[in-house]
């Protein structure tokens, strides 16, 4: 159901995400034995897409339990932060950190609010700003976050995100060919379905949670407004998981639709860059 945004919305969401810690850190989904072993979890068009972070600084806002970060500083990165609201998601983090022999000079985590980053990480800028798969949808404000990320991008930096497109939450979840949510609300979406996507049918007492649906549009003028400059915006007709049935597991891991049915985005991805000095 649609609904105005609850007073309480960070606090369910932590609640939510606090809960979920220690089932996504035993599951097959996260796989953490085969991270540990060396998996990476990033993914290919990411990789291309923000090219070599050998020596650079890189943050990632709301890190989850650090992965993806830690990804990163296995493929070079000089220090990597994450950051992220839920206590239990940081601990973890550090605690693989820790695993993989990376010092806190080469992988920090934080724990705060992403709107309190600017004050909460160790440094004042970094070299890329990174955001992964399902992170935005957790905000209210495109604006706030934008100048809150922006704000963090060292001159000649970047900012990268790469996102699930918020097209495939307006279409009916049965087939994805008709359209039954409104693309441009607004409104909260409050949700209390039990479990995670990491496992559907684990026993969990805090459900409820509240997402917003930011357009494409809006996250790109939010970043522009910022101060940033949009050096790509690419749609992508892959999916990180079967959104919708019809999707098929390819080769890549990724999931598309059939060759013979018309392809529509299902994520997308973009770098915005600080200028080295303003004209």
């Amino acid at each position: 159901m649609h609904a105005p945004i609850p007073a309480d919305w960070r606090e369910a969401n932590r609640a939510m995400w606090d809960e979920r810690v220690p089932i996504h850190t035993g599951s097959d989904f996260y796989d953490l034995d085969s991270f540990r072993a060396g998996k990476d979890s990033l993914r290919a068009f990411e990789l291309a897409e923000v090219g070599d972070v050998t020596g650079r600084t890189l943050l990632h806002l709301q890190c989850h339990i650090g992965l993806d970060t830690l990804s990163w500083a296995r493929h070079g990165a000089a220090q990597v932060v994450g950051l992220d609201f839920s206590e239990p998601a940081v601990e973890t983090a550090r605690s693989l950190a820790r695993d993989l022999g990376l010092p806190p000079d080469r992988a920090a985590f934080v724990a705060a609010d992403v709107h309190d980053a600017a004050e909460a990480v160790p440094d004042s800028s970094y070299d890329i700003v990174y955001t992964g798969v399902g992170a935005l949808n957790w905000l209210p404000d495109m604006d706030r976050w934008a100048e809150t990320a922006a704000s963090l991008v060292a001159p000649g930096g970047f900012l990268y995100l790469a996102e699930f497109h918020p097209l495939t939450d307006c279409l009916d979840d049965a087939t994805g060919t008709r359209i039954v949510h409104d693309y441009f609300s607004h409104d909260a979406w409050v949700d209390e379905t039990p479990g995670t996507y990491a496992d559907f049918d684990a026993p969990t007492v805090h459900n409820r949670s509240v997402e917003w649906q930011h357009p494409v549009g809006s996250v790109v003028s939010a970043l522009a407004a910022a101060g940033l400059r949009i050096e790509f915006l690419h749609e992508h007709d892959a999916s990180l998981f079967a959104r919708f049935p019809a999707l098929e597991r390819q080769s890549d891991g990724c999931y598309r639709f059939p060759a013979d049915r018309p392809r529509i985005p299902l994520m997308y991805s973009i770098k915005a860059t600080r200028p080295e000095r303003l004209p």
